[in-house]
């Protein structure tokens, strides 16, 4: 079986958008990943922390998912990260009411034996230095290694981050951020300025507009699909890399042409994870919605033109 690790957040999110609030529920980048990657009857490895107030239903909903978390180490009197956010009305901006780090700030990532070999890496939006010490700890090298990252780090430990963007073959971050990163506004331009700094392949997301891939002067564009209700945005960004990261797992495939089905792929579960708060939606997907889904995207860009 086809085997991917992800390290990344289990985490307690308390969610507020214009339809709705939530009190703590479960979120984090590895949750989100890991319940994406579950589609693919792979097997996932999360590389996480927790405090004991984290209920053992959500990691046995996770283990009955072939999700592994043998790698997420429980702290004994700890309190598991919390984020709480309020979504605008355009769900595109949000402000952030609440960020606990808890056990996350002392976090230290021990990758699990039987990961130490996977083929497939996606290291969630955390610290660059924790992002590095997952790389030093593996066996073999990767067939890909992919990092998501934010802003914040951009601000607060740039030196850092470059150096374990060196490391990786695809970044994916959103537009905000790529401008930022390579401090040029057209994203074509920024893709290629990141381009240089390591990456082999560059992932620009733009929310409800879809996602880029880039690759050596390769250029593929993936729409979102367009959706009646938006419910809840978060965990959509680490949907979107986890169905990337799993449909790669699966296929074992690294080319630019099976890349554009990763996209494909990411973009379509992360459609679904904006339906409902938290992990519910992504929870209870079926097989048979996902492909439905597909099927939709398949048709909302497929056309034929006659060039004269």
């Amino acid at each position: 079986m086809s085997k991917l690790l992800a390290v990344g957040t289990v985490a307690f999110d308390a969610i507020e958008t214009p339809f709705g609030k939530t009190d703590k529920i479960l979120g984090g980048s590895a949750t989100f990943v890991g319940l994406a990657a579950s589609q693919f009857g792979i097997q996932t490895g999360l590389v996480s922390v927790v405090g004991d107030d984290m209920p053992k239903a959500y990691l046995t909903m996770l283990n009955e998912r072939n999700i592994d978390t043998s790698g997420v180490e429980i702290v004994q009197g700890g309190k598991t990260f919390f984020w709480s956010g309020r979504y605008h009305n355009d769900m595109n901006s949000r402000d952030t009411l609440v960020t606990e780090l808890n056990t996350l700030a002392d976090f230290a990532p021990v990758v699990p034996e039987n990961f130490k070999d996977a083929p497939i890496i996606m290291l969630g939006n955390l610290h660059p230095l924790t992002q590095s010490s997952v790389l030093d700890q593996l066996s073999e090298k990767p067939k890909m290694v992919i990092l998501d990252t934010m802003n914040f780090w951009m601000d607060s430990a740039l030196d850092d981050l470059k150096q374990v963007i060196k490391r990786v073959d695809v970044i994916t971050i959103n537009d905000e951020e790529a401008r930022q990163l390579s401090g040029e506004y057209s994203l074509v331009n920024a893709a290629k300025k990141i381009h240089e700094m390591g990456p082999k392949y560059v992932v620009i997301k733009k929310g409800e507009h879809g996602a880029l891939l880039f690759n050596d002067g390769n250029m593929f564009f993936a729409p979102a699909l367009p959706l009646a209700e938006v419910f809840d945005p978060t965990g959509a960004g680490d949907t979107f890399a986890g169905g990337f990261a799993g449909y790669i797992a699966k296929t074992e495939d690294i080319s630019f042409e099976n890349m554009k089905s990763a996209v494909i792929y990411g973009s379509n579960l992360a459609s679904f994870c904006v339906e409902k708060f938290g992990t519910e939606r992504m929870q209870n997907l079926t097989k048979e919605e996902v492909h439905k889904r597909l099927q939709s995207f398949k048709e909302l860009t497929q056309f034929e033109i006659e060039l004269n």
